[in-house]
């Protein structure tokens, strides 16, 4: 089969689980064309807020966040980023909880859904991601959108008027309802070729047995076709 294998992802800029799941993905799609995968793979992201309920500006650190928006022991919350932190350095991420500027991430779905009707989605994923949890830059303004977008070739003013406009608020919107739709209640979540859903940042091999399993099954199908 010549056909790519499709991966939609629910992802939320603001998930550190969703950067990890993004780069064991990466990883994933190389084991897979390492042990004979022929299939290319193609990626597209779809929008899940984790807290909509958060504004904008909110002033305080991610512990603050955690700890008093939420309810979390802070104690517990410190604990946590700490072991997230050590997971992403095994994964190439920098981390910087202490430098994180939490926001709401819906203005950034809505760019992301611009991005991908200029073939840019997957490069300004990752722009915003190394952006709000490595950087400490402000991912929920519209000035600060337009200009990560800018730096992986978006047109800045382009940007400025769809966020103005909420040009893609249904795109977004139709994001949400789909997850609802599959029951996602928590992100990273991936569905390979509307088959089979991967939930949590599982390991490289995880989706790598997965695009196997899915690419062998196809490969049946088409020749038992054949015979027919």
């Amino acid at each position: 089969m010549t056909e790519p294998l499709k991966i939609d992802v629910w992802s939320d800029i603001a998930c550190p689980w969703c950067y990890l799941g993004t780069r064991r993905l990466q990883d994933g799609v190389r084991e897979y064309r390492a042990a004979g995968g022929d299939r290319d793979v193609v990626v597209e992201y779809h929008s899940y807020e984790l807290a909509p309920d958060t504004p904008v500006d909110f002033t305080g650190s991610e512990v603050d966040f955690l700890a008093r928006h939420k309810g979390m022991d802070e104690g517990q919350v410190r604990e946590m980023l700490d072991r997230m932190t050590a997971l992403g350095a095994q994964e190439g991420l920098a981390y910087d909880f202490d430098a994180l500027q939490h926001t709401r991430t819906l203005k950034a779905h809505q760019v992301l859904h611009l991005a991908k009707t200029h073939g840019a989605q997957l490069a300004l994923v990752e722009r915003l991601f190394a952006a709000y949890f490595e950087e400490g830059r402000h991912v929920g303004r519209d000035e600060a959108l337009a200009d990560l977008a800018a730096e992986v070739g978006l047109d800045r003013d382009e940007v400025l008027r769809a966020l103005a406009d909420e040009t893609y608020a249904d795109a977004v919107d139709a994001d949400l309802a789909q997850a609802r739709a599959y029951g996602i209640s928590g992100v990273p979540f991936f569905v390979v070729e509307e088959r089979y859903g991967i939930s949590g940042a599982q390991e490289p091999a995880v989706f790598a047995r997965v695009l196997a399993t899915v690419t062998d099954e196809q490969a049946s199908l088409a020749e038992g076709s054949d015979t027919v």
